[in-house]
């Protein structure tokens, strides 16, 4: 419908006798002819992969830096459990990013039958 209705639109002759046809105000902006997702969404689902990214990279300097500080303990327990447990905080960030992404394929396939529908929206 989406498709039919971009094509209707981009086939408007403003010297057509019999008029053209406006976009209807139910249809956003931010649709384009092909069912891809512009404008705002873009700009979200850009920011999303952003943070993704980001947050991967804090991780494994934050792995780095754990265990170096792991290594140069020098036997003190102090150190070593401070050490241990960043280590353990930085993996279990890392398995909350690694499940938002299997929570969102497992919703995408209930809900959608499609895997990718919520972290790669289009619209059909």
């Amino acid at each position: 419908m989406i498709n039919f209705l971009t094509t209707l639109l981009a086939a408007c002759d403003p010297n057509d006798p019999i008029g053209c046809i406006s976009r209807p105000p139910y249809m956003p902006e931010g649709i384009g002819s092909g069912g891809e997702l512009t404008g705002i969404m873009v700009l979200l689902n850009s920011i999303l992969k952003l943070v993704f990214i980001v947050a991967g990279l804090y991780s494994f300097v934050n792995l780095i830096i754990a265990g170096f500080g792991y290594m140069s303990a020098g036997g003190d327990a102090k150190q070593v459990t401070k050490a241990l447990d960043r280590i353990w905080q930085t993996l279990l960030g890392l398995v909350i990013i690694v499940a938002s992404f299997v929570l969102a394929a497992v919703f995408g396939i209930l809900f959608f039958k499609d895997p990718t529908a919520i972290l790669q929206p289009k619209l059909q």
